[in-house]
């Protein structure tokens, strides 16, 4: 349709008029007529500067009359689509390709979250025992305080009972003695004594311990120049313990064991502070006097009431 409309119009008119004179002349070569409207073509050819063609077989006569062939017809319009084609069949898997070069490195992803805290593992053993620290340094002594108003003298006190004397003593101090024996002489203080009636009052203070065992005991008492006390008894003490094998027990505290023994004869006496068996009980591991000041204390004392 697009190629008509860009035909002039004057050659569209004209293919019009060659077209009906194309018809008459057909008719006319099938009627008796003589062949006069050849000539009539002819004028109309020249009048529109057609050159006139000549047939191989001659001019219009009697016997038939042959003409130029006519302008072809305007085309005519398209007609519909055809159905689509069937699909081919698909092609064969091509050769793998040549590996491409490798990628820029991406940007790093967010951080993810926290995880869950994790389980509490079971305790460890308890580690082995430290070394014993050193001394801290001594603390700077603290300022004087003011001397007080003195006092009123009191009144004199009544007079004592004739035969009558002060108190004598006297203790032994072992710092840090750590004496681990199990049985014994530990430490003796030696004492003298100024009258043959009166008595020896003796106590220690330090630590006592046992260790590593089941249902034992151990004894620690005072003996007087090698002997212990008979009037009115030994001055001694114990110490017991159970469940305590196996490492589960290591206690060392501070014990206190007193006493005043008497009928001792004056002069020189050796005090002695002795550990050993208990009765009817084995032997066990005993300690004596661990990180800390023990001591023996002796007094000489007034015999006692009647």
């Amino acid at each position: 349709m697009q190629t008509f409309m860009k035909i002039p119009l004057a050659t569209v008119l004209c293919g019009l008029l060659l077209l009906l004179i194309t018809l008459c002349s057909a008719n006319d070569n099938n009627s008796s007529k003589p062949c006069d409207k050849v000539d009539h073509k002819l004028k109309r050819n020249e009048f529109l500067n057609i050159p006139q063609q000549t047939s191989p077989y001659g001019s219009c006569g009697h016997g038939g009359c042959f003409c130029a062939p006519g302008i072809p017809g305007i085309p005519g319009s398209p007609g519909p689509a055809g159905p689509a084609g069937v699909a081919g069949s698909p092609g064969n898997h091509g050769p793998e390709g040549p590996m491409g070069p490798r990628g820029k490195k991406g940007d790093e992803g967010d951080r993810g979250r926290q995880g869950a805290p994790g389980v509490k593992g079971p305790a460890g053993k308890p580690g082995p025992r430290g070394d014993k620290g050193e001394a801290g340094s001594a603390g700077s002594p603290g300022n004087k305080g003011d001397t007080g108003a003195r006092g009123s003298q009191g009144p004199s006190g009544p007079k004592g009972a004739p035969g009558s004397f002060g108190r004598d003593w006297k203790q032994c101090v072992f710092k840090n003695l750590n004496d681990g024996r199990d049985s014994g002489l530990i430490k003796e203080c030696i004492f003298k004594k100024a009258s043959d009636t009166s008595g020896l009052r003796v106590f220690w203070s330090g630590t006592l311990r046992l260790y590593n065992c089941h249902a034992c005991c151990r004894r620690w008492y005072f003996t007087f120049n090698g002997a212990e006390c008979s009037t009115p008894g030994a001055i001694d003490g114990v110490v017991y313990m159970v469940h305590g094998n196996g490492t589960k027990k290591n206690l060392h505290r501070v014990r206190h064991i007193e006493g005043v023994c008497e009928k001792i004869h004056k002069g020189t006496v050796r005090v002695g502070f002795w550990v050993g068996d208990c009765a009817r009980y084995g032997s066990a591991d005993a300690y004596t006097g661990w990180n800390s000041v023990s001591r023996i204390y002796v007094e000489e004392v007034p015999p006692p009431q009647a």
